[in-house]
């Protein structure tokens, strides 16, 4: 019970934080959105955080110094910086939405679909660039490794795997790569 005494006893007087809230809130919120890149709720959020360190802590009122507002800037700050690293240590979220448009990995149908669109397009392929690419990707053999089974030269297997490549990217739904 004693405890419960001293702790409450060691809080800010809430007349004395309305008025801190009123005197600086609009400045520290400004503040807290621009180190929040404009996100209004997580800056009420510190602003809250903060007004809440400045309730735990009353001793700051009695600083040396004429206004409290450059231990509220500081201490404001300070939450900004660990919640952005607390952010950037977990994993990011991801909504519903990308769970609803991944396919099920246990389905063998989508599987299917994707052999069979490989198949048709490695099929539209000249019959040069298909052997290249047979060599290559289905064999896994290394580019002189091809060369030396079908009998061309490194150069030949290479340009032959970009343009073959280049081409099925063409014909593939959903596999062209984004141009930078």
């Amino acid at each position: 019970m004693a405890t419960a005494t001293a702790t409450a006893s060691a809080r800010t007087d809430e007349r004395a934080l309305v008025e801190l809230q009123r005197e600086h809130g609009p400045a520290l919120l400004s503040f807290l959105l621009g180190l929040t890149y404009g996100d209004q709720q997580r800056a009420e959020d510190l602003l809250q955080e903060t007004l809440v360190r400045a309730w735990q802590h009353p001793e700051a009122f009695d600083g040396p110094y004429e206004s409290m507002r450059p231990w509220l800037f500081t201490v404001g700050r300070r939450l900004a910086i660990d919640a952005r690293r607390s952010r950037l240590a977990r994993p990011a979220e991801i909504g519903d939405g990308v769970l609803a448009t991944t396919p099920d990995p246990a389905d063998v149908t989508e599987t299917a679909v994707a052999a069979l669109d490989v198949r048709a397009a490695v099929e539209s392929l000249t019959p040069e660039h298909r052997a290249v690419l047979v060599q290559i990707y289905f064999r896994g053999l290394s580019v002189t490794e091809a060369a030396e089974v079908l009998g061309i030269p490194v150069g030949t297997v290479k340009s032959r795997s970009y343009y073959a490549l280049r081409a099925l990217a063409g014909c593939l739904p959903g596999y062209a790569r984004r141009r930078r």
